[in-house]
């Protein structure tokens, strides 16, 4: 009885499984690897991401392990850098990835995982399309819509009100950005940071999430994303898929977005 009913199942698993790919949009991979100001959010975002991929029938891979760039990349719709920079990679996986994009993959890139010494890895620097400088205290300020039809926008008011570090960028590669958030300095003090450390304000350029095209692929950049409860917030979760739809599909902007 045993052998038949293990019979069966696997014959029901050769008609399930086709049928479960088939749904799967597409796959993404998501690297979140703790370090020392970034672990507490990892359960709570994996949590969130897996509902998210069953809701919105993608795959999802998540790993911690810088081992996994050493596989084929080229079966990712996308790959996430979760508050897990590039620097945590080999010089191999980093080559990896290079030929991952310049094969037409495509990046996302989430709050840490912008920041990375300058000059390490410039190659990077570049993807993400602005060097990460210093930052404020965790402050509430006011977030700005500076492109309403990008869908990582659609979900977010003109005006949103949101507690994180707002990162000070600078652009030393001359890289040309679409900026979709912006950060009104005036709703907060952009100067507020620890002892012995200066920040500065940028003005009313202050870009807070933005994409770009980068060799052959899409790049989808938010530095929001400070706190693990940020990542059961309705309106952040929102913020996240539009730039995984964008990211893995290239669909989703309205025509009068910019180019």
């Amino acid at each position: 009885m045993r052998m038949m009913m293990r019979l069966l199942l696997a014959i029901a698993a050769l008609f399930v499984a086709p049928a479960a790919m088939a749904e799967s949009q597409f796959k993404l991979l998501v690297f979140a690897k703790a370090n020392t100001y970034h672990y507490e959010y990892i359960p709570i975002a994996r949590d969130s991401l897996e509902q998210m991929a069953r809701l919105h029938s993608f795959e999802l891979v998540w790993t911690r392990h810088p081992e996994s760039f050493d596989e084929d990349l080229s079966q990712y719709a996308a790959v996430m850098f979760l508050n897990s920079p590039g620097e945590e990679l080999n010089a191999g996986q980093r080559a990896k990835f290079e030929a991952y994009m310049r094969a037409g993959g495509n990046a996302m890139i989430v709050h840490r995982a912008a920041i990375t010494p300058p000059g390490e890895w410039p190659w990077y620097e570049k993807l993400v399309g602005r060097r990460v400088g210093v930052h404020p205290m965790v402050q509430t300020g006011v977030v700005t819509v500076e492109d309403r039809n990008f869908p990582a926008a659609f979900a977010l008011p003109d005006r949103w009100v949101w507690s994180d570090e707002f990162y000070v960028t600078a652009n030393p590669f001359d890289v040309r950005i679409n900026t979709v958030l912006g950060v009104d300095e005036s709703s907060y003090d952009p100067t507020k940071i620890w002892p012995g450390q200066v920040s500065r304000p940028m003005g009313k350029d202050h870009p807070i999430a933005w994409y770009h095209m980068y060799e052959k692929g899409r790049v989808f950049v938010t530095t929001l994303g400070h706190e693990g409860a940020m990542y059961r917030d309705y309106t952040y979760l929102t913020h996240l898929m539009g730039g995984i739809y964008w990211t893995a599909t290239g669909r989703g902007q309205a025509a009068t977005s910019k180019p």
